[in-house]
């Protein structure tokens, strides 16, 4: 009775926080909000300033009272309270598309390999900013399901999550996690790695803001077509400000180490595969989500290493946010691949 009320009179909220971006799913309206995971906070006051798409064009052009954080690390919360209210915000923002009378139920990705204290945290967190009922998956599992894999099958399915923070390579099979391995090599590595090379090699200090947008520009991992772009920047020799153009090539030598690093975390985990699983690994092949899956010429490198086909999913950075709304259409049927914080953990 109390159920059939709440689905009448609650929303259902995915959400898929993310080390670079978040994403929210709304029953019935789809992906409502795709916003930066960025949060401005007044220190003076200790108030929030913006959330968001605000206050990431904030990032680096604050005063010295307001700070632009990113709460979440490595894709797990490193600042608590602002996490909180983030998800208030956005929860808040979801509630206004379609306002309901109860508190609404959510599901929310989380890294595979995390550990309880920091799943505990995410389900804290989302309690605490408003949910009524919280229900949290491993993140390869809500986008092999956004992508429509075949997960509670005796099927096995490679999936690379390659997000802002962290890239998580899963091989999923009968609703499970087989094999998994969590990497810190992701987006935000990458944009490390092209500040580290333009200071070493350049001469030429940058932002994050302006390393990401370099890489999305004419970053690729596999020589095509010579890409150039301008990038401005401080001359760590004369202080002041300076333009030099780079080319791709550039930008393959600043993220070979990282890549490298990728590729092997992927080796260790087929390496350690049951043979029978592998064999449908290579008829099936690897599939690539995130945000990583866009990087040029990635697929193309990992096939010629792997010597498996490769895929980039449809709209990979939606795909977690895509599984949640799945599950969300039936929650009971999914029990099985969710994590029951409840089991696991005891209450604080």
């Amino acid at each position: 009775m109390f159920k059939k009320l709440y689905q009448l009179f609650s929303n259902d909220i995915g959400i898929d926080l993310g080390t670079a971006n978040t994403l929210v799913y709304l029953k019935g309206h789809g992906i409502v909000i795709n916003e930066p995971s960025v949060v401005a906070v007044n220190q003076k006051t200790g108030r929030i300033v913006a959330v968001g798409v605000e206050a990431k064009q904030m990032l680096g052009r604050t005063p010295a009272h307001i700070k632009a954080i990113r709460p979440l690390v490595d894709g797990v919360i490193s600042d608590f309270e602002v996490t909180e209210e983030m998800l208030t915000y956005l929860i808040g923002k979801a509630e206004k598309i379609s306002k309901k009378l109860f508190r609404p139920r959510v599901v929310i990705g989380v890294p595979s390999g995390v550990t309880n204290v920091e799943i505990r945290a995410v389900y804290d967190a989302t309690r605490n900013a408003g949910a009524r009922e919280v229900h949290i998956i491993e993140e390869p599992m809500a986008a092999a399901i956004g992508i429509h894999l075949p997960v509670r099958e005796a099927v096995g399915s490679l999936i690379v999550d390659i997000g802002g923070g962290t890239t998580d390579i899963a091989i999923i099979s009968l609703g499970g996690i087989v094999r998994s391995k969590n990497l810190k090599v992701a987006g935000d590595k990458l944009n490390t790695d092209i500040m580290t090379y333009l200071r070493d090699e350049f001469k030429l200090m940058i932002g994050e803001k302006t390393a990401e947008q370099v890489k999305i520009a004419i970053g690729s991992v596999m020589p095509e077509k010579t890409m150039e772009a301008l990038v401005r920047g401080r001359d760590m020799v004369t202080g002041l400000p300076r333009e030099v153009i780079i080319t791709d090539a550039d930008i393959r030598e600043a993220i070979a180490p990282s890549v490298h690093n990728l590729v092997d975390g992927i080796k260790e985990v087929l390496e350690t595969t049951p043979p029978e699983i592998l064999s449908d690994v290579i008829h099936r092949g690897l599939i690539l989500v995130g945000g990583g899956a866009l990087l040029r010429g990635l697929d193309a490198l990992l096939h010629s290493v792997l010597h498996v086909p490769v895929y980039s999913a449809e709209d990979p950075l939606s795909a977690v946010a895509r599984g949640t709304g799945v599950i969300l259409e039936d929650v009971e049927s999914y029990d099985e691949v969710l994590v029951h914080i409840h089991d696991e953990l005891p209450s604080r």
